[in-house]
C-alpha cells in the first residue's frame, strides 16, 4: 500500500520538496492532506494537482477564495488553526510531515502524535520548546519521529545498525551563513537583503536569518538533544562551508561515520518518509575531484551569540528554549521588516530570557503562556527600540 502523507507547510520550502520527492514515486507515496498559512494560490495549485482528501488555510480570510477554486473537486477545504490540529486526526494519514515555520508546528504535532501518526519532524521549534514533552509523548504513544533536518538526518543515517553502540558525541556541521568570518562591527550594519543570501542551501526566510546569526544551528543543538537522548556536552558545532559533510557520530571506540553529499534536502525528506528503505533518485552525485578541499573550522561564538545562548538554555532547561525561541521568532520578523538591526536579534532574547518568569518543569500550558508572555515582552521591547 502506498503511504499517505499529510504535510504540515506544503507551499514552504520543505514542503514544495516533499511534493517533488511524492511526484517522483508515485508507486510509494500519495498526498492525503495539504496545509499552508498565507500562501493561498501555490496551496490551490497543489490541491488541483495532487488531490489530497483535505487542504487547510490557516488564514481564514482567504477560505473561501481556497474553497471556491477547489470546487468540482475531491477536496475538503477547512480553515484556522482548530482544523490544522484536527485534520491530522485522520485515518487517511500514515505520516505527518511538520514543515511548518516556528512555535506554531507544536500543538498539531502533539495531536498527530496521540493519533498515532508517524512523525517527519522538518519543524525544528517542536522540540526546542517542548522536546521533554513531545519525546515523552512519542514513547507513550509508540510513535517514531523521524528527522528531516539535514544535519539531524546525517546523525540518524550514521546510526544505522549502531542500536547496541553508545555516543560518545555528535558533530553538527554548520555552513556559517552568509558572514562566516566578519566581525560585529561589520554584522552591526548588515542588510536584510544581504541575510537572506545563504551560500549553500535555499531556505524560507526565517530560517535563512536564523542560519546567518548562526541560531538556526543553536536550535538544532537543542533538538538533538531530544532527538538522540544526549546531553550538551556530547553536542558539538564545527564550521564546514562546503556543506558536504552533512554531520558525524564519534563512538566509545573514537570511530567516527560521517553522512556526505551534494546539499539537497529531497534526500533526508525522502529517507524519513520511507524509513529504513532508500529510494533510488536521479540527484545528483558528490564527486571528490570538484571538491578536493572540505575544510572545518571553529564557530566564533562571541561574534554569534545565538549559537552560544542555545548552549546555555540547553544547560538550564525548564522552559528557558521556549522563550528563547519564542524572543528569536519575534526579533527575526521585526528584522525583516527592518525595524531592527542584525545585532538587536541576540539582545532581545538575552533581554527575554533575563525577564521572562522561568519555570523548571513545565507543563504544556507553561510554554503556552511562556510563549505568549515572551512574545509580549519581545513586540514591545523592540516597539520601544524603534
Amino acid at each position: 500500500m502506498k503511504k499517505r502523507i499529510a504535510i504540515l507547510g506544503s507551499t514552504g520550502s520543505i514542503g514544495t520538496q516533499a511534493l517533488e520527492v511524492i511526484e517522483a514515486n508515485p508507486d510509494i507515496f500519495s498526498v492525503s492532506v495539504l496545509t499552508a498559512g498565507d500562501n493561498a494560490n501555490l496551496l490551490i495549485e497543489q490541491a488541483a494537482k495532487f488531490l489530497p482528501a483535505e487542504v487547510v488555510i490557516c488564514n481564514e480570510e482567504k477560505f473561501e477564495k481556497v474553497k471556491s477554486a477547489l470546487t468540482g473537486l475531491p477536496v475538503k477545504v477547512y480553515k484556522g488553526a482548530e482544523a490544522l490540529v484536527s485534520v491530522v486526526e485522520s485515518d487517511q494519514i500514515d505520516i505527518v510531515l511538520t514543515a511548518m515555520v516556528g512555535y506554531a508546528g507544536l500543538l498539531p504535532t502533539i495531536h498527530a502524535i496521540k493519533a498515532g501518526k508517524t512523525i517527519a519532524l522538518a519543524n525544528k521549534e517542536t522540540l526546542v520548546v517542548a522536546g521533554e514533552l513531545i519525546t515523552a509523548l512519542a514513547k507513550q504513544y509508540q510513535v517514531a519521529i523521524y528527522p528531516v533536518d539535514s544535519e539531524h538526518a546525517a546523525i540518524f543515517q550514521c546510526l544505522a545498525g549502531e542500536e547496541n553502540n553508545p555516543i560518545e558525541k555528535i558533530i553538527l556541521t554548520a555552513s556559517g551563513g552568509p558572514f562566516r568570518g566578519k566581525d560585529r562591527t561589520f554584522l552591526a550594519e548588515v542588510t536584510k537583503a544581504q541575510a537572506l543570501k545563504h551560500p549553500n542551501w535555499s531556505m524560507g526566510a526565517k530560517i535563512t536569518i536564523d542560519s546567518a546569526t548562526l541560531m538556526n544551528k543553536g536550535l538544532e543543538v537543542i533538538e538533538a538533544k531530544w532527538l538522540f537522548d544526549l546531553k550538551a556536552s556530547q553536542i558539538e558545532v564545527i564550521v564546514h562551508p562546503q556543506s558536504i559533510v552533512h554531520s558525524l557520530v564519534q563512538f566509545e571506540d573514537g570511530s567516527i561515520k560521517a553522512q556526505m553529499g551534494l546539499p539537497d534536502m529531497k534526500l533526508p525528506i525522502q529517507y524519513a518518509l520511507n524509513y529504513p528503505l532508500r529510494l533510488k533518485s536521479d540527484f545528483p552525485r558528490f564527486s571528490f575531484m570538484n571538491y578536493p578541499s572540505l575544510t572545518f573550522e571553529k564557530p566564533d561564538l562571541e561574534t554569534f551569540r545565538n549559537l552560544a545562548i542555545a548552549y546555555e538554555v540547553l544547560e538550564k532547561g525548564g522552559n528557558a528554549a521556549c522563550i528563547a525561541n519564542a524572543a528569536n521568532e519575534i526579533a527575526v520578523e521585526a528584522f525583516l521588516h527592518d525595524r531592527i538591526g542584525f545585532l538587536d536579534i541576540s539582545d532581545v532574547i538575552v533581554e527575554s530570557l533575563a525577564k521572562i518568569a522561568y519555570v523548571g518543569n513545565p507543563s504544556y500550558t507553561d510554554y503556552v503562556q511562556t510563549n505568549e508572555a515572551t512574545r509580549r515582552f519581545a513586540s514591545e521591547m523592540i516597539r520601544v527600540k524603534v
